[in-house]
């Protein structure tokens, strides 16, 4: 298992699920220690449920009950501070976690814009942008992969800029519509800064890449 764990971390997919390796790396995560053998924790019981969460958001999202995929929304970010406190604090950080807790995070947000896309409350363009993104990153990796040069693309702050600002955008369109509020200007401002950035993290991710592949090929 360790073995496996260290080629995925040389090819780590941390512009995706950043923390993972990060946390692999050093024996930590979220300030605890791994114990494989807790598979799981109360942490991750946490985590299982908010992913469990995913299909009921876009259930509420898609039937028009915004009040609920709002709260549940809510109930998953705290969720998610939860989980990460008790990994803190009692020492229930788990391999199985670690790989779970960003997973979750991610399946939630994309699945949200998913679901605002399909009923009209963010523009369909900005869902593909946002997913195309994810795509492209993950394929890239397995492209490293796949002619023997994996590469190790770090978490950038755009990255952590980016997914802030996709998150504020999500429970800012879902309040608005929860609670039938003008979220103008500030709702079209936040689209704008997630494009913006959606757009200089592919750049950024998309310029390492090459460099990795053009050093890999010059050095064989």
């Amino acid at each position: 298992m360790l073995r496996r764990n260290r080629r995925l971390c040389n090819g780590r997919i941390e512009a995706i699920l950043p923390p993972v390796c990060e946390r692999n790396a050093s024996g930590r995560g979220n300030g605890g220690t791994h114990e494989p053998g807790r598979r799981l924790s109360i942490p991750n019981l946490i985590t299982l449920a908010r992913i469990l969460l995913v299909p009921v958001v876009v259930w509420a999202i898609t039937s028009g009950a915004m009040k609920t995929a709002f709260l549940l929304f809510l109930a998953a970010g705290v969720s998610d501070a939860v989980d990460g406190f008790l990994a803190k604090r009692f020492g229930m950080q788990t391999e199985l976690g670690a790989y779970l807790d960003p997973l979750a995070d991610k399946a939630m947000i994309v699945s949200i814009y998913v679901a605002l896309g399909f009923v009209n409350v963010i523009p369909r363009w900005l869902v593909i942008l946002v997913v195309s993104r994810d795509i492209m990153i993950v394929s890239a990796v397995m492209l490293s992969w796949l002619v023997g040069r994996p590469v190790a693309i770090k978490a950038l702050a755009i990255s952590k800029a980016n997914t802030v600002a996709q998150i504020v955008l999500a429970l800012l369109a879902l309040a608005s519509q929860a609670f039938g509020f003008d979220a103008e200007p500030v709702l079209t401002f936040t689209m704008a800064l997630v494009t913006v950035l959606t757009l200089l993290s592919i750049a950024f991710y998309l310029a390492a890449w090459v460099r990795h592949m053009n050093a890999a090929e010059s050095g064989q």
